[in-house]
């Protein structure tokens, strides 16, 4: 019964951890659209010096779970808890690079006067940061349906990307000096579609975790 104690409390700070990591992941997001929109290269190189923390927590994480698994010798259910954790902390320091990216394209832009008001690309987020959202309540809750519904709303992205990426395009005939600029704000459209596909990703866990079989929801 300690035994089981000692492991199910271990499991928990494993867990806290990947979710004060996903905490940290989310501002740095969000923070990163805000410098966008509003040209703040400080706030953009604020975001970029922060990555390290992310990178710190993904690696505690790991040697948490190393920990776990050579001390507590887990099988099938609590094995998967750890690997599902294990998973889903890489996707999430995969989106915090996707913030550091676009504060990287932040910094390329500079104070160069847009070409267009920076609208379409917070509402892209907007559903990327609820996906992201949902997807962690679905692994808390170790609900698979949840995670399901949420990888669905990937395709929601996917077409605001194609659509805002296409209009960028027609900008340059009438933009030839700012190719640089509309570049990066395309890369960005990009990052965002990233973070979505990460969280399609988180998804697939949670299924594996609560079924044990794998499923790929990027199709």
């Amino acid at each position: 019964m300690a035994i089981r104690r000692n492991f199910d409390n271990n499991l928990k700070e494993l867990k806290d951890k990947l979710f004060d990591m996903a905490d940290l992941a989310k501002v740095s997001l969000k923070e990163s659209v805000v410098a966008l929109k509003t040209q703040d290269i400080e706030k953009a190189e604020e975001i970029i010096k922060k990555d390290h923390i992310i990178n710190q927590y993904d690696n505690e994480i790991n040697n948490l779970a190393i920990i776990l698994i050579a001390k507590e010798s887990p099988v099938a259910t609590d094995l998967r808890k750890i690997i599902s954790a294990l998973r889903i902390c890489s996707e999430i320091e995969r989106i915090g690079d996707m913030a550091t990216n676009i504060a990287k394209s932040t910094l390329h832009i500079g104070n160069q006067k847009l070409i267009k008001p920076i609208e379409e690309i917070p509402r892209m987020l907007s559903i990327a940061e609820e996906m992201l959202e949902e997807a962690l309540t679905a692994f808390y809750t170790e609900d698979a349906s949840m995670a399901k519904k949420v990888a669905d709303r990937d395709d929601e992205v996917d077409e605001l990307y194609g659509q805002l990426v296409k209009e960028l395009m027609t900008y340059i005939p009438n933009y030839p000096d700012e190719i640089s600029q509309i570049t990066q704000l395309a890369f960005t459209c990009r990052y965002i579609e990233r973070v979505a596909d990460h969280v399609t990703n988180i998804c697939e866990n949670v299924i594996f975790l609560v079924t044990g079989e794998r499923f790929d929801l990027n199709n």
